[in-house]
């Protein structure tokens, strides 16, 4: 299967911006919290943008919010650095969007949790309740 070259970049894109988010941002941005991860990098054709979408997973939605404005707020700084790391000729301009995916998973799971627990709760009172016959249920009538 032929890898195009965008797809290529993209790739090394979202894994320089992620060393760069964990590494030299937070050193440079101490306000960061929470577990962040560069899940996409979407750069154009022609390389001047690349839309950058990044997943903060925090304690609570005000330092989930704040850690995403931050890197918003640090765009330029990221870019440089970028720039320090990729060895191109142009770094597009970076636009950052929230990925909510993580949140989303985090919530999926305890539904799917809350149904099996509730599901085995079912289960043991029907266990209970079919006690009741004297255990007739295999044999014929």
């Amino acid at each position: 299967m032929k890898v195009s070259r965008t797809s290529r970049l993209d790739s090394e894109y979202r894994r320089a911006i992620s060393e760069i988010l964990n590494g030299s941002l937070k050193d440079h941005c101490p306000g960061l919290k929470g577990l962040i991860s560069v899940t996409e990098a979407s750069v154009s054709p022609d390389l001047k943008t690349a839309r950058v979408f990044v997943s903060v997973y925090a304690a609570d939605g005000a330092a989930r919010s704040e850690t995403f404005r931050l890197i918003r707020e640090n765009a330029g700084f990221i870019r440089h650095e970028l720039a320090q790391t990729m060895r191109m000729r142009t770094v597009p301009a970076l636009q950052f969007l929230q990925d909510n995916s993580m949140e989303y998973g985090a919530h999926m799971d305890e539904l799917f949790s809350r149904i099996r627990k509730e599901e085995g709760d079912r289960d043991a009172d029907g266990d209970a309740a079919g006690g009741a016959d004297g255990g007739k249920e295999g044999e014929d009538k």
